[in-house]
């Protein structure tokens, strides 16, 4: 095998593609400013115990794990930051106040998120921590649809979901509630007869509403058909009407609300999202509410965020244009030097030649050389 091939699922990012990527992190660091986020940058790696505190099993096995060779510890290269920036705001912050953090950095996955996805995601996201009341998520909201707008895609679909309706559902029923576990994958894999032949001995109730959830997905109309269908039960009504009062606030973006897809449902306390735009089979951007993480950590705190992908996002965006550039050549004299200064301080990129070579930039558009002329330098246009 050759020795330069990389490991599956694993990719360099080449010159034009990782401009692109750059020019993106850069225009949403800026965005989550404009709304007060402080940007924070966790390692790459810590001790498990912390970097899995809170995360559930999902994490735990997208985790690599090595040995610390100086403490002996085991360690964990992070797959996701979201636990990494709660530990941040419960241990080093530790404010009383609502606090808006965002980052940007590289995870590692033992294996992809998805169709044709890398184990090597470029995370960027954003956290409100310290208010429990929907204002939060809907200001979470507003910020990952700005995102998308800020990248020029308008065709966006806001997947709603919310974990109260099944763990109300649950909590009614002892039978069912042990079951939790293999109840969650059936229902993400909207397998109706299994469902139907594990819930036999469950109440009437609860089964019933169970059999009904894989079919309660649609358009906003969804809602108002799980009242009619699903049982009176204080925790499924606060739950469809925080997902009613997120629908009304989300500016013409197109929502569907699914009340079966349970992606995350052990890691979310409250209303779950997943936004799908065309060209990528995964979601884009997920996120939702996460009260108990700060809990694990020693603090309680209401929390909710979301995070993207920012390679799977600059797939979408057209080749970056050409930028344009002088060409100079390589030489020590003062004049040279200076107009070369001078270029580049005002913005300018100014590509000096090497001797004995013509240099090859697939980035850089040279439609301009400095020259000397009449005993100094001069910018000309290149035909």
């Amino acid at each position: 095998m050759p020795n330069w091939l990389l490991p599956e699922n694993i990719a360099d990012i080449l010159p034009s593609e990782a401009r692109k990527i750059e020019e993106l992190r850069r225009a949403l660091l800026d965005h989550f400013r404009l709304f007060g986020y402080e940007l924070v940058m966790p390692p790459l790696l810590e001790y498990i115990e912390s970097l899995l505190t809170g995360a559930g099993q999902d994490t735990d096995l997208r985790t690599f794990k090595l040995v610390d060779q100086m403490s002996g510890r085991t360690m964990g290269l992070r797959s996701d930051m979201t636990t990494q920036v709660a530990r941040i705001d419960a241990h080093l912050l530790n404010r009383r106040s609502v606090t808006r953090l965002c980052y940007a950095g590289s995870v590692l996955q033992t294996r992809p998120s998805g169709l044709h996805a890398t184990r090597e995601p470029l995370q960027i996201g954003a956290e409100i921590y310290g208010h429990a009341g929907l204002e939060a998520d809907a200001e979470i909201q507003e910020l990952v649809l700005g995102c998308l707008a800020l990248a020029n895609i308008r065709d966006v679909r806001l997947d709603l979901c919310h974990v109260g309706v099944l763990r109300t559902l649950l909590a009614a029923d002892p039978l069912a509630k042990a079951q939790e576990n293999t109840l969650f994958a059936l229902l993400e894999a909207k397998d109706l007869p299994s469902i139907d032949k594990l819930s036999q001995n469950f109440s009437a109730e609860v089964r019933a509403a169970l059999l009904a959830l894989p079919g309660l997905y649609g358009d906003a109309s969804v809602i108002a058909r799980a009242r009619a269908v699903l049982p009176a039960m204080k925790g499924i009504d606060v739950a469809l009407d925080e997902l009613e009062y997120l629908v009304n606030l989300t500016g013409g973006a197109h929502v569907t609300i699914d009340l079966a897809d349970l992606r995350g449902y052990h890691y979310h306390s409250g209303v779950m999202f997943n936004v799908f735009v065309p060209g990528l089979p995964n979601a884009v951007a997920r996120g939702g509410r996460y009260d108990h993480v700060g809990e694990a950590f020693g603090r309680l705190r209401p929390a909710t965020g979301f995070s993207l992908d920012l390679r799977e996002l600059a797939r979408l965006l057209p080749t970056a244009e050409r930028k344009g550039a002088i060409r100079a050549p390589w030489g020590s004299e003062q004049l040279l030097r200076e107009k070369i200064a001078q270029l580049r301080s005002e913005g300018e990129i100014v590509i000096q030649s090497m001797p004995g070579h013509e240099s090859e930039q697939d980035e850089f558009d040279c439609n301009r050389a400095l020259t000397f002329d009449g005993g100094k330098w001069i910018l000309q246009n290149v035909g």
